[in-house]
């Protein structure tokens, strides 16, 4: 007996021994998972496209009918076609490229081609040939920019009598006193910096290639004295901004080398705000940090709602202004994409249902964008909603089954912190389903770091944040960058009063445009 107490016991210490061996060989190979998710993420984001449009295929093999048949263990592959099931199969048609199309403004200068004297008779008759028109055939050729000098002059004048009195015409303020930049230099500049993302050093370049030594530090200079011009039109703006229903929000890292207390290696941020109902507006703004504290100068009591993404630092705004705060829905879907990039392909898995649910819900939002809010509100509440909660139950179910450092544990748990904003665009028909809007108009900006990767002081980043401000906005009310630039440098200066800066803003100021 007393043999078989020492035999028990050690067999107790080989389980627990045994127990916990499992339970590290568990972990282990739960973090080694995570860590296959991690790379295989990495690759797609630094090889595959950046897309996140769900392929054709996808959509058509019955993937994204109903997500939850996989929840009931339903066959993920099809069956095996029957001698009654046919599968027509689309011939192929090589569809014609068209040709360019030539705009008709554009200025023509013909070349006529003529027979010789000697070949204008007819090889039969002798009789000379008679012209009935011309085959014609078209080129579009192309004038490198072309440099001019604008020479102002001031005429003087004396009265011829006593000689003593001496008068001066006026001429009109320019957008910087006694510089040679004109306000079509001036725009011509920032157009190429802020609008096709060509870096003052390589436009320094080019203008030399014409002949012209601009050096980079004179464009520099004249950008932030251009992006201070133009203060007076972005505090318009801001005001007009405000007062919209729905306003979205965005913030990406910008490097400011010369910041008070701060090193040259450290992050600013440069944050955009957008409202794209009637008279869209898109205002950039430099920040030194992505504190709290900068929404809440950028915002007031008088802001409705606004689409943001996750990122904490609006909820103080939103509590002391009282807006309301709307989830993106682009966001969660992202990690549901990331997360179906790593599970085992030819298998439907969770993040496959999940993207089935979201992908209902842009389907209505497609097929409804051209409504008005009442009707857009109507269909919400009666197509979206049922497809909302049973995404909630499916959400409640699939939450505790999956490792919460998994993909698919990361967008389950993103979809559960988000969901009263994810869920309150259903609220309003003026409401966005997402802020891709945001993303999309602080696009040319982070296209644009990767160029000239950083900003000098302060007063660039502000100037910079101001000039991509009047550009996206114009783009965004369809006006052309450099035209409207043009006459918003050659105007402003002179501007004596709210009106006449007012009458500058985008959709007033289209309408110089088309007088032009």
């Amino acid at each position: 007996m007393s043999e078989i107490a020492p035999l028990e016991h050690k067999i107790k210490e080989l389980e627990a021994q045994l127990e916990e061996q499992e339970t590290l060989l568990k972990s282990r190979a739960s973090r080694i998972s995570t860590l296959e998710e991690l790379i295989k993420q990495f690759q797609r984001k630094q090889f595959s496209a950046s897309s996140e449009k769900l392929s054709k295929d996808q959509l058509d093999l019955g993937l994204f009918n109903e997500a939850e048949s996989a929840e009931k263990g339903e066959a993920s592959e099809p069956a095996e076609a029957t001698q009654e099931d046919t599968i027509d199969v689309p011939s192929h048609t090589r569809r014609k490229q068209p040709r360019v199309s030539l705009p008709a403004n554009l200025p023509r200068e013909e070349v006529l081609y003529e027979l010789p004297e000697s070949e204008r008779v007819c090889p039969h008759d002798g009789a000379e040939l008679k012209a009935i028109g011309t085959e014609d055939h078209e080129q579009l050729d192309i004038i490198p920019a072309q440099a001019k000098v604008i020479v102002h002059r001031r005429q003087k004048y004396v009265c011829p009598c006593c000689e003593k009195h001496h008068v001066t015409a006026t001429k009109p303020k320019q957008p910087i006193e006694k510089s040679i930049a004109s306000a079509g230099l001036l725009a011509y500049v920032a157009t190429q910096k802020y609008c096709d993302a060509l870096p003052l050093y390589r436009q320094s370049e080019i203008f030399k290639r014409a002949g012209l030594a601009l050096d980079r530090t004179n464009l520099a200079n004249w950008m932030i004295r251009s992006g201070q011009l133009v203060q007076p039109l972005i505090n318009l703006l801001h005001d007009k901004l405000l007062a919209q229903p729905v306003i979205h929000l965005d913030e990406t890292t910008v490097q400011v080398l010369n910041e008070p207390g701060k090193t040259a290696e450290s992050q600013s941020y440069m944050w955009v705000m957008g409202s794209f109902a009637a008279s869209p507006t898109v205002l950039f703004h430099y920040a030194d940090s992505r504190r709290q504290s900068v929404p809440l100068d950028l915002l007031d009591a008088s802001v409705g709602a606004i689409m943001v993404d996750g990122y904490e630092g609006y909820g103080k705004a939103c509590t002391d202004y009282r807006i309301t705060r709307l989830g993106c829905w682009a966001h969660a879907r992202r990690k549901f994409m990331d997360a179906k990039t790593v599970q085992k392909k030819g298998k439907a898995g969770k993040a496959d249902q999940g993207l089935a649910l979201i992908q209902k819900l842009y389907a209505l939002e497609k097929s409804i964008k051209d409504q008005p809010p009442d009707e857009r509100y109507r269909r919400r509440q009666q197509e979206a909603k049922p497809v909302i909660n049973k995404l909630r139950a499916w959400l409640e179910k699939s939450l505790p089954n999956v490792p919460p450092q998994s993909a698919i544990g990361k967008a389950l748990l993103y979809l559960h912190n988000q969901w009263d904003r994810l869920v309150r665009y259903l609220d309003g028909g003026a409401y966005p389903i997402d802020n891709n809007r945001a993303e999309n108009a602080i696009r040319p900006f982070t296209v644009g770091r990767k160029n000239w990767l950083f900003s000098n002081s302060q007063a660039g980043a502000n100037a910079s944040a101001n000039l991509y401000s009047l550009i996206e906005t114009a783009k965004a009310n369809g006006l052309n960058p450099y035209d409207y630039l043009k006459v918003v440098f050659k105007e402003l200066p002179n501007a004596q009063s709210v009106e006449s800066i007012e009458a500058l803003l985008p959709w007033n100021a289209s309408i110089k445009l088309n007088q032009s």
